[in-house]
């Protein structure tokens, strides 16, 4: 892989951590246990037993918590404390040539996961307010299956997992908007009679 493609690897692992962190790590293990791509030896951690059992159980876990109203934003929340370490981490890991994690690559791991967990978090929050009950469960399936589709293309495509992943965050962002603006103007109160009437 070119020094580009490699950049584009870590900072995709990282947004992805930021979305779906447990199933990034254990997608990563499975990866470099099955020797479908050469890990870099600050990653080969996440081959480890204890690593792919851990991550495989709290990604079951999330699958479940982030389909039901409320709970997915109690355990955003709480993942702060997680998705954003794991994205420094994967970035870092990735960017490493020696397996010594660099701050720099730790920092831009750290920014990357939080901004799409943000998103995700904001976005699921703004669901959570809507009256349509289906919405959270779509949104939840859409995330899982774009992550999934996500981690299959970084290691082979780098660049363009990133790109995608990049404009995906740009049309999420830009939905959120809309719809925090939608739930304002429904949440606002009309005026009154007689300001209606010029009085």
């Amino acid at each position: 892989m070119t020094e580009a493609h490699i950049f584009a690897l870590g900072l995709a692992l990282a947004c992805l951590a930021g979305v779906r962190a447990y199933f990034t790590v254990f997608g990563v293990g499975l990866a470099g246990l099955m020797g479908w791509v050469d890990l870099p030896s600050a990653l080969q951690v996440t081959t480890s037993p204890w690593v792919m059992v851990t991550a495989g159980a709290l990604a079951a876990v999330e699958f479940s918590a982030d389909k039901i109203p409320g709970v997915d934003s109690g355990w955003d929340l709480l993942q702060t404390l997680a998705r954003v370490p794991a994205g420094a981490f994967l970035a870092a890991a990735t960017l490493s040539d020696d397996g010594q994690l660099g701050g720099g690559a730790l920092a831009l791991g750290a920014g990357a996961a939080m901004t799409t967990h943000v998103i995700k978090a904001s976005t699921r929050a703004l669901i959570n307010a809507s009256p349509e009950p289906l919405s959270n469960w779509t949104a939840s399936l859409g995330e899982d299956a774009a992550s999934l589709g996500a981690l299959a293309l970084v290691f082979s495509h780098p660049l363009l997992a990133l790109g995608l992943l990049l404009a995906m965050l740009l049309a999420i962002a830009g939905g959120v908007f809309f719809l925090a603006r939608w739930l304002l103007r429904r949440g606002a109160p009309g005026k009154p009679a007689g300001m209606a009437n010029g009085a």
